[in-house]
């Protein structure tokens, strides 16, 4: 519970600790309203996740992020400032069956030093998460629910609930790299994978190690047994020239709701049920067009925003 919080209102629970869950909780810290939060992962970051794999942080989430949002950009300025952030590559290659390598450019992708999950950490550094595995209804009071449509549905309406596409991320450790592109490529026209990685040029501290995204037709046959995927990726990346040894090891992690295959037009949902608010946000909260990390935040900080304004009536 926020210790400074204002104890003449009702106190919120924010479910889902991932960048909107976070967001959502800096606004209302800021302001003051008492919040809790609570989350079934093992760690804050939801999709954002950064495990340690062999010794070091692996991104096995999102790939990286973007800045367009104003307000975001202040906000990354000063991750930036700390050293938690760090722009990385405009470019990134183009791999497509028996076709050469080529290169697209778009706008600046950042990454972390230490993983995505960090920027999360940051956000919620002196608050307390609680476990909230055994939930299976809304909490009493109001709330927040920042996490993907499938899961919100299992506690609660969500008007035109967005369906989400399955990926498994597959990290392979090597002993060096020999690569056809530079930081990171986009997969075309392949069953099996649609974005590879080289973690050690994201993180950049020059580890060989790679992490490739399968398609979502690759991911939901292997959803019960996620290792079953690595064998088809390794085979994808030797079609497509990526690599031609072993790696010295592999793991692969399962994202049954990795993300959105559509998006809503307004950034959250606020409404008042039953004498309480229940809001909702994330990455599928994206009048902006195309759901991504920037959108979550946007979410959620829009979410705080306005509900704060309604407790404040």
């Amino acid at each position: 519970m926020n210790s400074d919080a204002d104890s003449t209102i009702e106190p919120v629970t924010i479910v889902g600790a991932g960048i909107a869950g976070a967001a959502c909780a800096r606004v209302f810290h800021e302001a003051n309203v008492p919040f809790r939060i609570v989350d079934r992962g093992r760690a804050p970051g939801g999709r954002m996740s950064s495990p340690e794999l062999h010794g070091r942080r692996v991104d096995l989430g999102a790939g990286y992020f973007t800045v367009r949002d104003q307000d975001f950009t202040t906000v990354v300025a000063d991750w930036e400032s700390k050293g938690l952030a760090r722009q990385w590559a405009n470019t990134f290659g183009i791999l497509k069956p028996e076709t050469a390598p080529c290169t697209t450019t778009g706008p600046v992708r950042w990454a972390t030093p230490n993983g995505l999950r960090s920027l999360v950490r940051n956000m919620l550094d002196g608050f307390e998460i609680e476990d909230s595995t055994e939930l299976t209804e809304l909490p009493d009071g109001h709330v927040v629910v920042a996490m993907p449509d499938p899961q919100a549905t299992r506690l609660t309406s969500v008007p035109d609930a967005v369906d989400y596409d399955a990926v498994i991320a597959v990290a392979c450790g090597f002993d060096g790299l020999d690569i056809p592109f530079r930081d990171a490529a986009f997969v075309n026209d392949h069953p099996d994978i649609d974005f590879v990685v080289d973690d050690g040029a994201r993180r950049g501290d020059g580890a060989p190690v790679l992490v490739v995204h399968t398609t979502s037709e690759r991911a939901r046959q292997h959803l019960d047994d996620p290792d079953g995927a690595i064998a088809p990726v390794l085979d994808a990346l030797r079609e497509l020239s990526v690599i031609t040894t072993q790696p010295a090891w592999t793991h692969a992690h399962r994202w049954t709701f990795a993300k959105p295959a559509a998006q809503h037009d307004s950034n959250f949902a606020l409404d008042e049920r039953d004498g309480r608010f229940v809001g909702l946000a994330g990455d599928q909260w994206c009048d902006a067009g195309v759901p991504r990390v920037e959108s979550a935040w946007r979410s959620g900080t829009d979410l705080g925003t306005a509900l704060v304004q309604r407790l404040s009536l």
